[in-house]
């Protein structure tokens, strides 16, 4: 365990090598969802996959956490593990958190599996606007706010008060132009079915990144890279060496 502002977070140290590879998981995951990647790459690198704070077995952070607190923690613990400049293999908001990392601090590679980095825009609907208004009265407030949680994304509605407000922060925080700033080079892999983060968005982001190359899987999902498990590994494989 890490132990970082008075939270345990947990992570798995591994491998052989000089070169380390940091993992970091989406929303919602844990370890496991990254070690299918991780595995593969132990006997030429150093591997370290992390929970992210709020998820796994590290403990939600005490307060609201931004992207840079994220980044800051991260650093933190590689900096503690005597590592430095790493490769990075985020998926979707560990992407976001990689792509950010990247885009502060030297990284050796890095790889983006459907990573969202900008803010959707959506159409406010009536029901929104009517639920915001109830959500002010005192009388009915509470009920207004069950109604909007229960309409929000499987995510929203699945995690605590705090994530809650940490989700909403991710969701919101826009990284187009952190994006330019990204010196290493970067490999982007997406699925063109993926109804969570839009392929379009991987088109864009291989475009503002100085140097990034792209792969888009045919029939695949926001879980790309575990629906072609094995042409996922064989390109780790290749471009962190």
């Amino acid at each position: 365990m890490f132990n970082y502002k008075d939270i345990n977070i947990n992570y798995k140290d591994y491998g052989n090598g000089n070169n380390a590879v940091l993992f970091l998981h989406g929303w919602g995951q844990n370890i496991e969802m990254m070690e299918m990647l991780a595995n593969p790459l132990k006997d030429t690198h150093r591997i370290i996959i992390v929970d992210l704070p709020g998820f796994g077995q590290s403990e939600e952070p005490k307060t609201s956490w931004s992207l840079n607190d994220y980044v800051t923690m991260l650093h933190a613990l590689l900096d503690s593990l005597n590592i430095k400049n790493p490769s990075i293999v985020g998926h979707s908001f560990g992407g976001k958190l990689a792509l950010l990392y990247a885009s502060i601090y030297p990284v050796h590679r890095l790889v983006l599996l459907a990573s969202p980095y900008k803010v959707k825009i959506k159409k406010i609907s009536w029901q929104v606007k009517l639920l915001k208004k109830l959500s002010k009265l005192p009388l009915i407030g509470r009920l207004a706010n069950y109604i909007k949680i229960q309409k929000g994304s499987v995510d929203y509605r699945n995690a605590t008060p705090r994530m809650r407000e940490i989700l909403v922060k991710h969701v919101n925080t826009d990284l187009t132009n952190d994006a330019t700033k990204i010196k290493c080079p970067t490999f982007i892999i997406w699925g063109d079915e993926d109804a969570a983060v839009d392929v379009n968005d991987a088109y864009e982001l291989a475009k503002l990144i100085p140097d990034a190359g792209l792969s888009i899987y045919e029939g695949c999902t926001h879980y790309a890279y575990l629906e072609r498990l094995n042409q996922t590994i064989a390109i780790l494989k290749s471009f962190l060496e």
